[in-house]
């Protein structure tokens, strides 16, 4: 790919981006102007914010999965991040804990746990098709899980849980805000330290080991990246679907051949400006109801993926 397409494309994801953040944080603004200033500050800003960090991060974790497992519908649903932090977020609402700072906590130690316990059973498989079988069955069992606890809950605990199983931004706040954005962005920038290994990885398993790789351990050590990205979403944001698919994807279209770098930035923007768009939509589609971000990127994910059948017909 040729610099002056690079700029084009960087120049149209500026334009996009500058849209969508106007969009998320006037429309809709109250016209008085104290009450104004606080809903921007305090709502408006950090829930921007952070639901470009968490696109970006889902995007980012989407990206290292894929190319890791050399397969492109793969996604970090798999690797039991998300599970293992709604079986906590569950656990601690039914326990009567509603706190948010004790929920998002939970959750994240719940995230490490599944994401580790998923990768403990996926170093027991020699290829990527045996490591995505094993973290199907993991998730499929943290499901379970889920499903048990949310059968003890009242009507009130099952809407709390509800709200956070499909992915929520409106709990946002500044103090949630930057403990979440700098780890994600420091997360993102040093999964640049894996891309190489990622693009010896592509060549197949056979070939990585002729050059001297170990693809179980880089394949791993990829997916610990991707899940720790996910653990920091989902434990302040909820699981938010479909982003991790829809980000690499959509850049694979529009940017075919380009670097590892190049092709890791604009699947962090694209990951960020689907989190924003859809949140936008589900704030302002249907006021003075809010809908559920998750039902948003559910939608964008279904089409890209219709998008995906057509132009691989064959496969």
């Amino acid at each position: 790919m040729g610099l002056r397409q690079r700029i084009t494309i960087l120049i149209l994801l500026a334009v996009a981006g500058a849209a969508l953040v106007t969009a998320s944080l006037y429309l809709g603004l109250p016209a008085s102007g104290r009450v104004a200033r606080i809903v921007f500050l305090e709502i408006r800003l950090p829930r921007l914010l952070v639901g470009a960090a968490a696109g970006a991060g889902l995007g980012v974790a989407g990206l290292l999965v894929q190319r890791a497992m050399r397969n492109p519908l793969a996604v970090p649903d798999l690797l039991g991040v998300s599970g293992g932090a709604a079986f906590v977020a569950a656990l601690l609402v039914t326990s009567g804990i509603h706190s948010l700072t004790a929920r998002t906590a939970g959750a994240l130690a719940g995230a490490v746990a599944g994401g580790a316990l998923c990768l403990l059973a996926a170093a027991r498989g020699r290829s990527a098709a045996q490591t995505l079988l094993i973290g199907a069955a993991v998730s499929t069992a943290w499901q379970a899980a889920v499903l048990t606890v949310m059968s003890t809950a009242d009507q009130v605990e099952l809407s709390i849980i509800f709200k956070y199983l499909v992915g929520s931004l409106t709990e946002i706040t500044a103090d949630v805000a930057l403990p979440l954005i700098v780890p994600l962005v420091i997360g993102c920038a040093a999964t640049v330290a894996v891309l190489p290994a990622l693009g010896v990885l592509s060549l197949g398993d056979e070939q990585a080991s002729a050059l001297g790789m170990n693809p179980g351990r880089w394949r791993l050590l990829a997916l610990g990246v991707a899940a720790l990205l996910v653990a920091l979403v989902v434990a302040a944001c909820g699981p938010i679907a479909w982003v991790a698919f829809v980000a690499p994807t959509v850049t694979r279209w529009f940017v075919p051949g380009a670097g590892e770098v190049f092709r890791l930035a604009v699947t962090a923007i694209i990951g960020a400006g689907v989190s924003v768009g859809a949140d936008i939509a589900a704030r302002e589609l249907f006021k003075p109801f809010e809908t559920p971000l998750g039902a948003w990127t559910a939608l964008i994910g279904f089409c890209v993926a219709m998008v995906f059948v057509a132009r691989r017909p064959d496969r």
